[in-house]
């Protein structure tokens, strides 16, 4: 078996946000990276967000060796991917060109290079059928943006995948501090997505209804429950709010109201009435703020939690995941 810390050298296909912030963060944890994309100027756009982003690297804490200088750039995919050790692949979610893609990076890798996919809504298994001498080697590596901050990253392997790989994935993300969850199964749009969209469903309906503003509900959720999300998982917290009892007692307690809320959430149908609606909700909220400054405003506040979740403790770790 290849060892993790054999992955010194990693491919990036795709430079758009995602792709430009994972590059980030595996130079700022001594990787060689080299990136590929033929979108014009990508060059150019990734250099400048990784200059951007560094600051924040250096604030959290650059790996030994760590430089901008060891980022190439080759428009060339067979150029980019000679001698690399593993893939994070960025591409459009479309599956025909996914499965052109790997197709060829199957016929122009060793069999030991891991390719992960970035996507947030394919599966891997029918990326890989595509993929005719080792589709054992892929996996969705889906992280949550941006890579170079936020911890997370869902590992969930395709039909064909093996569970070296998972393993092997896994050690390599979590070397570099990443936070990696196991899907047991494929479903559509991993876990973190679905439940995002779960809560999204409810905003959208709740704002259509009149019921509350953008502004509020933002509110509601990023000044209430999400800091504490920011802090510890939802199931965590009802053990907590079970008081004595822990998560029993809360059992005990909510099951009722709970499974009534549940009836009557709303299934919201997003009309251009409502789009409408919620887009000037949004910009009103924004106040003039441009998306540069947006990001900049949720950078540092993510920068801030993180340094206050190191000096806690760790994050739930390896140690603490369920058995199964």
């Amino acid at each position: 078996m290849t060892d993790h810390n054999s992955i010194r050298r990693v491919a990036v296909i795709g430079t758009g946000v995602i792709g430009a912030s994972w590059a980030t963060l595996f130079l700022a944890k001594g990787l060689d990276v080299v990136a590929t994309d033929v979108a014009p100027n990508a060059e150019a756009a990734l250099r400048d967000f990784v200059d951007k982003a560094w600051p924040a690297m250096e604030e959290l804490g650059l790996a030994p060796g760590a430089s901008r200088d060891r980022l190439w750039f080759d428009a060339d995919l067979e150029g980019a991917v000679a001698k690399a050790d593993l893939i994070q692949e960025n591409g459009p979610e479309r599956i025909a060109f996914k499965q052109e893609l790997y197709a060829k990076l199957d016929t122009l890798l060793p069999a030991n290079v891991i390719i992960a996919s970035s996507s947030s809504g394919l599966t891997m298994s029918e990326i890989q059928k595509a993929c005719k001498q080792h589709p054992e080697r892929c996996l969705i590596g889906h992280p949550f943006n941006p890579p170079h901050l936020i911890p997370l990253v869902e590992l969930v392997g395709g039909a064909a995948t093996s569970k070296e790989t998972i393993d092997r994935a896994a050690a390599f993300y979590d070397g570099l501090g990443k936070r990696t969850v196991r899907l047991n199964k494929e479903v559509p749009g991993h876990v973190a997505n679905r439940l995002a969209a779960a809560l999204l469903r409810e905003v959208m309906y709740l704002v259509d209804e009149d019921v509350i503003s953008v502004g509020d509900v933002d509110a509601a959720v990023s000044y209430g429950p999400g800091l504490r999300w920011g802090v510890m998982g939802p199931m965590q917290l009802y053990h907590l709010g079970g008081g004595a009892g822990g998560i029993d007692h809360w059992f005990d307690q909510f099951t009722g109201p709970i499974t009534a809320w549940w009836k009557v959430l709303g299934n919201p149908q997003i009309t251009p009435e409502m789009r409408a609606k919620i887009t000037a909700g949004v910009l009103a909220e924004a106040d003039g703020r441009s998306l540069e400054d947006l990001s900049a405003e949720r950078d540092a506040a993510l920068m801030g939690l993180l340094k206050v979740r190191r000096t806690v403790g760790k994050t739930y770790g390896s140690a603490r995941r369920d058995a199964a």
